[in-house]
């Protein structure tokens, strides 16, 4: 538990859940390959004027992995190769909803560019390091030590 958000190691199957109350959300950890590592994609909302990984609320019955594909594409304009789970983060959104995040690892496809699209005005790849000091939340940089750590 971190200042009130909980990262829970993957385990959760997509199951019935209460739309009503539960906001369902997915995202991916975009990586690329760059030098000996990798370099992860973020984004910039200027509505809340912070700097985290691209994700998303899901549509009525549509699946986590179906949803972060898409938010991804929507936000950055990539089109990704989905990987594996990599965290699930629960938290309580501004309205006081319980919101549940589910991160996958995702590569883009051909050589595509990332560009800001949507709600997003910016986005820019980093490595582990400088994207762990530019991230604003620390629920987001949970989910990008584990990729570091790997």
């Amino acid at each position: 538990m971190l200042g009130g958000e909980r990262l829970r190691p993957v385990k959760e199957a997509v199951g019935h859940e209460d739309v009503n109350q539960l906001v369902r959300a997915a995202g991916g950890v975009v990586m690329r390959p760059a030098g000996s590592g990798v370099e992860i994609l973020l984004v910039h909302r200027p509505r809340y004027d912070d700097w985290t990984l691209p994700k998303g609320k899901a549509r009525l019955g549509e699946s986590y992995e179906a949803c972060a594909l898409r938010e991804v594409e929507e936000e950055t304009s990539l089109v990704c190769v989905l990987r594996e789970e990599l965290a699930v983060t629960e938290y309580e959104d501004a309205a006081g909803r319980p919101k549940r995040v589910r991160y996958f690892a995702m590569t883009p496809r051909d050589d595509d560019e990332a560009a800001p699209q949507n709600e997003i005005d910016a986005v820019c790849w980093l490595n582990g390091a400088s994207a762990m000091e530019t991230l604003t939340y620390a629920r987001d940089r949970d989910v990008v030590a584990r990729v570091v750590a790997r």
